[in-house]
C-alpha cells in the first residue's frame, strides 16, 4: 500500500528528474545565442552540454557511496540546493569559462539527485508498489527531451538564453522546503552502521571510463569530428572500462555492485534500455532536424510537432500500470520495442509532402511506446531483485541510464552520416538514418523475447492476503524515515 507520503516523495523525485534532464538538452537550442553573447565560437559553445552530460556520467556511479556515508536526506537536500544555486550562477556567467564552470557545479548536483531519489522511493517499497511508483518517477524525465526543443526556440526567439537556468529557480525553491518536510530520518551510517571504505580504484576506472566515453560521443556529434582524438578516447574509455569491470568484480566493496547483473532480468533490462535509449534519446534531435532542414519548417511549427511525443507519454500514463498488471512485463516490453521499431521506419519515408497530421501521429503512438517501454526496462530488473541488492541496483541503473542518455545524439548523428555517405545526402540520408535506428529497436525486441514470461510478477501482482497471516521477519530500517 503506497501511503500519500510516499507518493509525494516519488513526486518530487520525478520533478527533480525532470529537471535534470531538461538542463541536459534546452541548452542545445540557444548554442549560437550564448556564443553571440559571450563571445564565443560555436564549436567551443558546445562544450555547456557536454560537461554537464560528462559530469553526470562521472559522479553518478558515486551516489551509493555517498548515501551511505552521509544518508539519503543529507546528499538530496545538498544535491537541490547544488543544482539550484549553480542555475543561479549560469544565468549570471558573463563568460564561456564561467558557464563551463557552473554547468559542472550543476551537473554534480543532477547526478546526486536523480539516483539518490529512486533509492529513497524505491528501497522501502513493497514488489508490488515499485510498478506504480516507477511510472511516477520516470515518465516526467521522457518528457523533457521532447519538449526541450519546442522550449528552446520560445525562449530563444522571445527572451534570452539566461532563462534556460533561471527556470529552475522557482522549481528549486519548491523542491527544498518539500524535501525538507518529507524526506526524514539519516538512513545511511546512522542506521546501517559505517559504510566500507570508498573504492577509490574503482572510482578512477570507471569515472574517467564513462567520462571519456561521454567525451568521446561528444566529439562524434562535432560537426567535424577530429578522427584521431575520437579514436583515442574511445579507445582509452573502452580499455578503463574493461579495467572497471574486472577490477569492480574482485573487490570486496565496489563502487559499483555488479553482481546485481547476476539477477537474469536485470541483467537483460539494463542491456535493453540502453540500446532503447540510443533510438528513443536520438529521435528529439533526429526529428527537429528533418523537419527544419529538409521539411522547411520553422523552429516552431518542428517543436510544435515533436511536442505530439510528449502527448504521447502523457496520454498513456494512465493505461501504462494497467497494461502491465493485465498482460506482464514482456508481453508489454515486445509490443513496446516493436511499435517503436515500425514507427521509426515509417518515419523514415516521411517527406516534406506527407501531411502534418500523418507525422503528428506517428509521433503521438511514439511518445505511447517510448513511455510502456521505459516503465517496463525501468521495473522489470528492480522487481526481481533481492532487497539487500536494491540500493546497488539503483546506482547501477541510474549510470545505465545516463550512458544511454549521453550517447543518444552521438548514435543518431553516426546513423546520420551513415546515410548520407549512403545516399549522397538529402531526404535519403535520414532515411537510412532512422532505418538504422529502427534495427536497433529491433534488437530490443529480440532481448525482450529472451525474457521470462513471468519476469517481475512480483510487482505486477498483489501479494496474497494469506501471506499477511504468516509471521513476518522484522523489516530492515525504511530509507528516510519512510514507511516499507
Amino acid at each position: 500500500m503506497i501511503t500519500a507520503r510516499h507518493r509525494n516523495i516519488a513526486l518530487l523525485v520525478a520533478g527533480c528528474y525532470f529537471m535534470e534532464m531538461l538542463d541536459g538538452t534546452i541548452v542545445t537550442t540557444a548554442s549560437p545565442q550564448i556564443g553571440r553573447s559571450l563571445h564565443a565560437p560555436a564549436t567551443e559553445v558546445g562544450l555547456v552540454v557536454t560537461v554537464y552530460l560528462l559530469t553526470l556520467a562521472v559522479l553518478i556511479p558515486l551516489s551509493g557511496w555517498l548515501t551511505r556515508r552521509y544518508g539519503n536526506r543529507a546528499v538530496f537536500l545538498t544535491a537541490i540546493a547544488v543544482f539550484t544555486l549553480a542555475s543561479v550562477g549560469c544565468a549570471a556567467s558573463v563568460n564561456l569559462g564561467m558557464l563551463i564552470a557552473m554547468r559542472v557545479l550543476q551537473g554534480a548536483g543532477g547526478a546526486m539527485m536523480v539516483p539518490v531519489g529512486r533509492t529513497m522511493v524505491l528501497s522501502p517499497a513493497a514488489k508490488e508498489d515499485i510498478l506504480r511508483l516507477t511510472s511516477y518517477v520516470v515518465w516526467p524525465g521522457l518528457l523533457a527531451p521532447v519538449i526541450a526543443p519546442l522550449a528552446g526556440g520560445l525562449i530563444t526567439t522571445y527572451a534570452s538564453w539566461h532563462w534556460m537556468f533561471l527556470i529552475n529557480v522557482p522549481l528549486g525553491l519548491v523542491a527544498f522546503p518539500l524535501a525538507w518536510r518529507l524526506v526524514t530520518g539519516q538512513h545511511g551510517a546512522a542506521a546501517a552502521g559505517p559504510p566500507p571504505p570508498l573504492d577509490w580504484a574503482g572510482m578512477l576506472f570507471t569515472c574517467a571510463g564513462l567520462g571519456g566515453l561521454t567525451y568521446a560521443a561528444h566529439l562524434v556529434a562535432l560537426p567535424a569530428p577530429p578522427a584521431l582524438q575520437t579514436v583515442l578516447f574511445a579507445a582509452a574509455s573502452a580499455a578503463l572500462l574493461g579495467l572497471a569491470v574486472t577490477h569492480l568484480r574482485r573487490t570486496p566493496h565496489p563502487l559499483l555492485n555488479l553482481r546485481t547483473l547476476n539477477v537474469h532480468t536485470f541483467r537483460l533490462s539494463q542491456l535493453g534500455m540502453t540500446m532503447y535509449f540510443l533510438v528513443v534519446g536520438a529521435m528529439p534531435f533526429l526529428l527537429p532536424l528533418m523537419f527544419q532542414v529538409q521539411f522547411g519548417w520553422s523552429p516552431v511549427k518542428s517543436g510544435a510537432v515533436t511536442a505530439f511525443v510528449f502527448a504521447g507519454n502523457v496520454g498513456i500514463k494512465p493505461a501504462t500500470t494497467p497494461l502491465i498488471r493485465r498482460f506482464g512485463f514482456r508481453a508489454v516490453l515486445v509490443v513496446s520495442t516493436a511499435g517503436t521499431a515500425l514507427i521509426v521506419a515509417a518515419l523514415a519515408f516521411t517527406t516534406a509532402s506527407t501531411p502534418v497530421a500523418l507525422i503528428a501521429a506517428l509521433a503521438l503512438a511514439s511518445g505511447v511506446t517510448r513511455s510502456t517501454g521505459f516503465t517496463v526496462y525501468s521495473t522489470v530488473g528492480l522487481a526481481d531483485m533481492m532487497p539487500e541488492l536494491m540500493r546497488d541496483a539503483n546506482t547501477l541503473a541510474a549510470t545505465t541510464m545516463q550512458l544511454g542518455a549521453g550517447l543518444a545524439v552521438a548514435a543518431a548523428t553516426v546513423a546520420l552520416r551513415a546515410g548520407s555517405a549512403i545516399s549522397g545526402g538529402g531526404q535519403g540520408a535520414y532515411t537510412l538514418a532512422f532505418c538504422f535506428l529502427a534495427l536497433i529497436a529491433v534488437g530490443c525486441t529480440a532481448q525482450a523475447l529472451r525474457l521470462d514470461p513471468l519476469a517481475g510478477d512480483a510487482a505486477r501482482r498483489p501479494q496474497p492476503a494469506r501471506a499477511a497471516a504468516r509471521p513476518a521477519p522484522p523489516a530492515p530500517p525504511a530509507p528516510s524515515g519512510l514507511p516499507g
